[in-house]
Parts: structure tokens; sequence; C-alpha cells
């Protein structure tokens, strides 16, 4: 993609300072705050900032808050995006300036997941005792894999991320993905797990999936693992998920089948006890949403109880009725 020369000359120009390459080259390698900049690069914060706020204005860098943190990450599409991309892969490997940097991210990293590891320590028990009731992971994750099929997925909404599991799984399939969860602490875990498979087309945010801090119509593929269940109006999510699908695009899914397990409101924080085929097929076709499949996986565990994970799969018919209408056409032609 071309850039006029006004624009190809301010790029050059931004890039050009020896700082603000040190901070693309980082910002690179995954998604960082200003203090995590700062602690780095050794300078002061107000410099940091000033030169950020350059690089932001030239549509080189994304910032997005979380909280009382801002963090930024390199902008991944556009012209200038991949002059940028050019730039940094003219270094020499073994650039000392950027070697260091490097280095001292890798402690800013492992600090991060060290941090993220503790507190899934601290919550892995009630994990574990949820996992045993559940089909197992590999199920679900193998039957994810087979509706979404192999074809390329442009961009990917994951709602609810938690771990980061979804967009890790999913990682051959898109080209682009962000995760959204409520907690800053699953977030950690998630960027730490995302730090460590090396994943960097992917970012996470801290959001409410009831009202998206992402543009409509901007989504070919939209995830919901397991969230559903703690809603009080799920059906609320699923609209909101609906509203940023492209034309086209598809939605999946996964959460419990019906259930009498009622201790999992009390322990587990589980508002609704599963959801029946019909009234999340219900609810996805009042939004414009063709159901393609439903598929149950039963929990091989053997003794009661047991929970059912039910997987959607919906697409998004407004394209489908525009090819149909050109057919029709045609036809009439």
């Amino acid at each position: 993609m071309g850039l006029p020369l006004d624009t190809l000359v301010d790029v050059l120009k931004s890039v050009g300072e020896p700082t603000r390459y040190r901070l693309l080259a980082l910002l690179a390698a995954g998604d960082l705050t200003v203090s995590d900049l700062t602690e780095i690069l050794g300078q002061s914060q107000p410099r940091i900032s000033r030169h950020l706020k350059l690089l932001a204005e030239e549509d080189l860098i994304e910032r997005y808050q979380e909280g009382a943190w801002a963090y930024f990450r390199l902008k991944q599409d556009g012209g200038a995006a991949a002059l940028v991309q050019t730039l940094l892969a003219a270094t020499v490997d073994d650039e000392p300036v950027l070697v260091r940097d490097g280095e001292r991210l890798a402690t800013v990293k492992r600090a991060r997941a060290e941090k993220a590891q503790a507190y899934f320590s601290r919550n892995a028990s009630e994990w574990d005792e949820l996992r045993r009731l559940h089909v197992s992971d590999a199920a679900v994750e193998n039957a994810l894999l087979r509706l979404i099929g192999k074809n390329p997925v442009d961009s990917l909404l994951d709602l609810g991320t938690g771990t980061g599991r979804i967009l890790q799984l999913l990682s051959d399939v898109y080209r682009r993905a962000v995760g959204i969860d409520a907690s800053r602490d699953m977030l950690s875990v998630a960027r730490a797990n995302l730090d460590k498979a090396g994943i960097l087309k992917a970012s996470v945010r801290h959001g409410d999936i009831l009202n998206l801090p992402v543009e409509g119509q901007d989504f070919d593929l939209v995830t919901i693992h397991q969230v559903l269940h703690f809603l009080d109006q799920p059906e609320l999510a699923i609209a909101e998920a609906a509203r940023v699908l492209r034309p086209g695009g598809r939605l999946l899914i996964v959460d419990l089948a019906p259930h009498n397990l009622e201790y999992l409101r009390d322990e587990h924080a589980h508002v609704r006890l599963g959801f029946s085929h019909q009234i999340v097929s219900d609810w996805l076709e009042k939004l414009g949403l063709e159901v393609q499949e439903v598929v149950d996986l039963a929990s091989a565990q053997k003794m009661a109880p047991s929970l059912t994970a039910t997987v959607w799969l919906a697409r998004d018919k407004r394209l489908l009725m525009a090819s149909s209408g050109s057919a029709d056409e045609l036809t009439a032609a």
C-alpha cells in the first residue's frame, strides 16, 4: 500500500528519531504501558509520553485505556504500519541498544508472567473442580476447530477471553484478534500467555461485553466461550456480538446445556443453569443470524454430577440476503 509523499516524509521523520525507533521496536513485541517503557528505556515518563504522542499522531501506534493504565501497541493495518515493519526489519540483529532493550523487555514480561501465575494459582483449585464436571477442553476445542474450518479469518473478537485460550487456539486462523474481559487479573493471565506463545497479532482489553469498546461491523468471527451463564441477561451480550459482526460474519457460542446443579449459583457465581438449544437459537434468529449448527458435547465423567457443553454456530444473514437478491435480479433479467 503506497503513501502520499507528505505522509511518507512525516512517517520517516517520526521513525528516524532514536528513542521513537526504540519505542516502535518494543511495541512490535507486544502491548506495553508508559511505566513499562520508562523502565526499559531508562528515560523520564514525560519524555516517553511525548514520543508516544507523536507516534500516535502519525497513526503508527494505538492507545487503549484499561482502568488507570493506558496500553500502547504497534498499529497493524495501513501503509504507514507496513512501512514501519519494513524499517524495523532493516536493523541488524546484534544492534547493542536494541539487544539491551530486548533483555529489559524480557525482564518486564517475566515479572508480568509471575504476577499472572500467582493469580492463576490462587484460583486453580476452584477451576479444577469445575473442569472435572465439564466435557474435556480437548473435545470442545476440536469441535470449535472443526466448525470454524481452515479458511482464513481476517478479524476475530473473543468475548470474556479469560486466559486468552481461544486467542491461542485460533492463532493460525486469524490475521488479527482482540480479546475482551471484565477482569483485569484475567487480562494479566491472558497477556502472559500470549507473550509466552509469541502471539503478536492478538491483543486483550478491559471492557464490558454488554457495551463493547470496539466499532460495529468490524469482525468476521466472534466467539463467546463459557461466559453467558454468568450473565443476568445473556441475550444482551449476544446482541452486542451481532452488532460488531460484518455482513456474513459468524458467531460461535460455547456454554452449558440445562442442568440442575444449584450450588453453582452460590459457590461459583453462575446466574443461569445452562441454556436449551431453542432459547439460544431464538435469540440468534431474532438478531438476524442464521443458526448453522448446534453440537452437544457430553462429559466423559461416568459418575454424577456432570455437565454437557453446547456449541452454537450462526452466521449473519445480510451477505446471504444480498447475494440471494443479486441472483434473483439476474434471473428476472
